[in-house]
This record gives structure tokens, C-alpha cells and sequence, in this order.
């Protein structure tokens, strides 16, 4: 514990990855990966419907080696573009990966392709039953993709063209929105403070300031930019749309650009029918708790500047980065020591990018390369109690990996609906060991800003769900669909997510344009409010059950992507399919509302 206490923020150490991209021995690994695929393309001879189930193994596991070599040296690229997305450096670095890596994954296609359309229902049938059972569902879930799988032809011209075409355009709104200058001004009375934020992160931090004018400041700053570049960032919105629309209703034919998600997640389009639903019906709660903060913070109506405001009103200490890493590892100790163990990890390692710095990439994130490396964690720590939920929510991702990571790597990774699984309980371990360690009045403080997470990671996150399931329709059906129109789109689903509970201005219409989510994966959103709703249940059984439920618990994450999410979670009593379920989160967000009202 006391290298923790000295540790401040830095940089992370790639070089478990590599060691330097432009010595020799990156070129021999490189050549290393050629010759086994050279290997693997001789075989494909031996690819006819009565393969022994033995050498069809053979395939999976060179398959796999492949792969683990080959994300190694995508991934080391991908953390280097991440430290400085403003590197012409480390974009060509990932640019030359990238099209590596899809020369690489077009040679290994046959294999893929084969298992999906060629090979006939009993032989594929018989070769899932009887391949080790931890591959099982996941070839079942490759086989249910079959009809949706186009030529090897047409699926090497895809993945070539990704390259060029959506990766680059994705890429472009990342090297932009990552740069950005934001114009601040603040007005304070008579005074009109200016300033320029170079990182967008600091900037947004502002928005849970405990200074009103900070926040309103902060917010218009933030739009002001986004909607200047409004032009540009919409067409690449428009663009990624129309390219997921046309890859995937018009060639391969899935019933709904939202299907595409669920069912690459091997989860139901009803379960995540009933997900939206739910949520969509209890919008009321959130809008009652927000006319119930605007009577604490004495508005007469919140104002959505003010949404997140703090109920303490005196400027908010930061908080060092080791005493906040102290933090969050008792937290995890005091749930299992294991759980500590992978974060010490993380740190002794040097896997953690923490510091602020320009032109980083925004957010946070965890990257798994492989089961056989430690996973590697980007934050962007500013000292705020935000940052602290953050580092506990992505160290939460990689307990969730390690767990995971005596499987192989076609099945390590959870479906995403179960990957905020770890990470939204590991926020509410720290969550509870701060509440129960404070003062009643500093309860009151920390159940709001509780609350405003809950809205934050439920709510918020299916609208945005909502707003890209309509955007979608819209713009596939009107190929003139214009910036405006959608601006005015996200307004509408605003009024509808927030009633007459806040006043919305129009500055708003353009927080679309900020989401990364809905530009690089479509219809992530909702994996958040599945994770949410999901924990609050699991984590009542834990206050209920105590140390008996960790059993339990760890069986979920140590599963990986080796069971269909409704099947992993029935097994441990929890039916994800009932309306009944998900309402049983809102209830516990309404007792939180209740709690609060009763702290005086």
C-alpha cells in the first residue's frame, strides 16, 4: 500500500506490447504472423463437412494464435494513437495496422465463412457437440450469423473498404473532436471571465461545478464548439448511418440497424425490447426527482445547465490522485481481495494512462489485447469525485477481463450487454464504502449525486438509444435528411426524456454530435442501462446474501462469451426477459429518491 500512497499520475508502459515499431524484431513478429497464416491457407483443403472433430480443433486453435499475435500488435497500435490522437506518427502506426490487420483477417475468412454457410446442418450440428463446451455457444452463435454472411468476395471487398472508407471517417471525427479549442466565458455578476480549455476533458469536468456560472459556462462553451463544426461532424454522422444501413439491411439483410447490435450481442431483440420499454415508462421517476432538485437547490425550475449541480455549494476539493487510487482498492478488498489484486496488478505494470493531457483521447476506457497480458486502463484523472467513480467503473472492466482470462480468445470477452456487468458494481462498491463513511449531511450530498449517476447511465443512455433507433429510420428513408433536422430530432427526444421537470434550451440540440458512442458503435448505448439495472439487482442479492454471494458473482464474469447472456443469468435465477426484472432496478432508484427525501 505504500507505493500507492506515492503514486501520481503518468503514462502508461507499452512495451509488454512492443517495444519499438521500427526495429527489426516488430518486422520479424510480423513475418512470424505471415508465416502461420501461410500455414493456416495450406489447410484449406481439409475444410469438407465429415472434418474430424479433432482436426476441426486444429483449425480453432491456429485460428486463435492468429489472432492473439495479430491484436497484439493492432492493439499497441491503437493505445499509441490514443496517448496523442494529434501524432501523425501514431495515426500512420494505426492506419498501417489496420489495413494489416484486414489483409490478415481477409486470408483467414474461408475458415469463418465455412463453418457459417457451407458446411450442411448435421455436420456442423455434430462438430458443436462434440468440441470442448466452452466453445459451444459461441459456434452456435457463429452458425445463427449464416444468413446474414455474404460471398468471400463480397466480404473481403468490405472489410478492405472499411478501411478507407468509415474506419478513416471515424478517425477524422476522433483527430477533430479530440483537438478542438473551446472559447470559455464565464459571467459572474459584472465580471466576464475568459479563458481557452485545449482538453475537452477539464472542460466538461465543469459541469458538475458547485458554481453555477462555471456550469453554464461550461456547457455553452462545449455546444457553442460542436455546433460551429456542426457541419462536418453531422455529415460523418449521416455518412456512418447511411454506410451501417447499406452494409447491413441492404446487403445482408438484418430486420433493423438495431438487430445488427442485439444479435452480434447473441441477445433477443425482444429482451432489449422489453429493456427500452421499461426504462421508456419510468422516465417519470427521474423527472420527479428533478423537480425534487430544483426545490433542494432552490430554483424555481432546474435548468438543464444544472442538471448535475452539486447540493454543496462551497467549491469541491480535488482529490490526489494516491489517495483516490487508496480509494477505490479498499473498496474492492473489502468485496474479495482478488479483486484488489488484478488493480495492484495494473498499477506495478504501469498498464494505467492516467494523466490529463492534449490531444489525449477523451473519456476512459479499458483494453483487453489478450488473455495472456493484463489488461491496459486510459483515464483521464482530474481529481474530481467523478474520476474516482471512473477509475472504479474501467478497473471494474478489468477484473472483468482477468477473470475471464483462462479462456481462449475467440470466447474471453462477455457479449456486450454483460460488459458494464463489473464495471457499474465495482462504482457501487466504492459508492457504499464512501456513504457509509461520512457524516448525515454529507449522506444527503452523496445520495443526489448517486441519483444524478443513475439518470446519467440509465436514462440518458436509452434515449440516446432512442434517438439513434429514429435517427437510423430517418435517414435511411430520406437520404436528404439535413444537420438541422436531426439537431432538432435529439431536441424532441429531450422534451420527451425530461417533460416539464427541466427547461432545455436550444444549445442542447447539438449533444449528439459529442457522443462517441453512436459515430463508432451504434447501439452501445444500451449496454449501459442493461449494466445498470442488471448490478442493482445483483447487488442487492450481495447485501442480502453477504460474502455467500461472490460465488455467484464471480461465475458471471469468469463465464467470458461462452454463454448467451439470458442463459448465464438464468442459471443463476435472473430472468432478463420479464418486464418484472428491469422494473426492480427503477424501484430501488424510487427507495433512493425516498431515502433522500428523508435526510434533513
Amino acid at each position: 500500500m505504500s507505493k500507492v500512497l506515492k503514486l501520481k499520475t503518468g503514462t502508461w508502459d507499452l512495451s509488454e506490447l512492443v517495444k519499438n515499431p521500427k526495429d527489426n524484431e516488430f518486422s520479424a513478429y510480423l513475418s512470424s504472423i505471415d508465416e502461420k497464416v501461410k500455414q493456416f491457407e495450406s489447410k484449406r483443403h481439409l475444410l469438407k463437412p465429415d472434418i474430424l472433430t479433432k482436426r476441426f480443433l486444429e483449425f480453432i486453435k491456429d485460428s486463435e494464435n492468429i489472432s492473439e499475435k495479430l491484436s497484439i500488435v493492432l492493439g499497441y497500435a491503437h493505445l499509441k494513437y490514443a496517448e496523442n490522437t494529434s501524432s501523425n506518427e501514431s495515426g500512420a502506426l494505426l492506419t498501417k495496422m489496420n489495413i494489416y490487420a484486414t489483409e490478415i483477417s481477409n486470408k483467414l475468412l474461408f475458415f469463418d465463412l465455412w463453418f457459417k454457410k457451407e458446411i450442411d446442418d448435421n455436420n456442423a450440428n455434430r462438430l458443436i457437440e462434440q468440441v470442448p463446451k466452452i466453445y459451444q455457444e459461441h459456434l452456435r452463435h457463429e452458425r445463427s450469423l449464416s444468413k446474414f454472411t455474404l460471398k468471400e468476395s463480397e466480404e473481403k471487398i468490405i472489410n478492405i473498404l472499411d478501411n478507407t472508407g468509415i474506419s478513416a471517417l471515424l478517425k477524422i471525427y476522433d483527430r477533430m473532436t479530440n483537438g478542438f479549442e473551446f472559447e470559455y466565458i464565464e459571467i459572474k455578476g459584472k465580471k466576464k471571465i475568459k479563458k481557452i480549455f485545449t482538453n475537452k476533458e477539464k472542460l466538461v469536468s465543469l459541469v458538475r461545478s458547485s458554481q453555477p456560472s462555471e456550469r453554464v459556462a461550461a456547457y455553452k462553451s462545449l455546444w457553442s464548439t460542436y455546433k460551429k463544426n456542426s457541419g462536418v461532424l453531422g455529415e460523418i454522422y449521416i455518412n456512418r448511418v447511411l454506410n451501417w444501413h447499406n452494409e447491413y439491411i441492404t446487403l445482408r439483410r438484418f430486420p433493423s440497424p438495431i438487430s445488427v447490435r442485439n444479435l452480434y450481442n447473441n441477445i433477443d431483440d425482444k429482451t432489449i425490447e422489453t429493456l427500452l420499454k421499461v426504462c421508456r415508462s419510468n422516465a417519470i421517476i427521474f423527472q420527479n426527482y428533478f423537480k425534487e432538485k430544483s426545490k433542494m437547490l432552490k430554483m424555481k425550475k432546474l435548468e438543464r445547465y444544472h442538471l448535475y449541480a452539486p447540493l454543496k455549494s462551497q467549491k469541491q476539493q480535488k482529490i490526489d490522485y494516491d489517495k483516490a487510487m487508496k480509494m477505490v482498492l479498499d473498496a474492492y478488498e473489502d468485496f474479495d481481495p482478488k479483486f484488489k489484486q488484478v488493480v495492484q496488478s495494473l498499477i506495478e505494470k504501469k498498464h494505467i494512462d492516467s494523466e490529463l493531457r492534449d490531444s489525449k483521447q477523451g473519456g476512459a476506457f479499458c483494453s483487453t489485447i489478450t488473455p495472456k497480458i493484463d489488461p491496459f486502463v486510459l483515464l483521464n484523472f482530474d481529481g474530481t469525485i467523478r474520476d474516482i467513480s471512473t477509475m472504479a467503473h474501467e478497473f471494474g472492466h478489468a477484473i472483468h477481463s482477468v477473470l475471464a482470462s483462462d479462456k481462449p480468445i475467440s470466447v474471453q470477452h462477455a457479449p456486450l450487454p454483460l460488459a458494464e456487468t463489473a464495471s457499474v458494481f465495482g462504482e457501487m462498491l466504492l459508492n457504499d464504502k464512501v456513504f457509509n463513511s461520512v457524516a448525515v449531511r454529507e449522506k444527503k450530498i452523496l445520495l443526489a449525486e448517486q441519483i444524478d449517476d443513475f439518470y446519467a447511465t440509465i436514462m440518458r443512455q436509452t434515449y440516446f438509444t432512442i434517438f439513434e433507433v429514429s435517427a437510423h429510420d430517418i435517414i435511411s428513408e430520406n437520404n436528404a435528411t439535413t444537420i438541422d433536422e436531426l439537431a432538432d430530432l435529439y431536441l424532441g427526444n429531450l422534451k420527451e426524456q425530461f417533460g416539464d421537470s427541466v427547461k432545455i434550451t436550444d444549445d442542447f440540440k447539438y449533444e449528439w454530435l459529442y457522443i462517441p458512442h453512436i459515430y463508432h458503435s451504434p447501439f452501445y448505448c444500451y449496454a449501459y442501462s442493461f449494466g445498470n439495472l442488471l448490478v442493482m439487482s445483483l447487488y442487492q442479492q450481495y447485501k442480502n446474501e453477504g460474502k455467500d454471494f461472490i460465488p455467484k458473482y464471480t461465475r458471471i464474469l469468469s463465464s467470458g462469451g461462452t454463454k448467451k447472456p439470458e442463459d448465464l443469468l438464468m442459471d443463476e435465477g435472473i430472468d432478463i426477459t420479464k418486464e418484472s426484472f428491469w422494473q426492480k432496478g427503477f424501484d430501488l432508484v424510487n427507495d433512493k429518491i425516498a431515502e433522500l427525501r428523508s435526510i434533513k
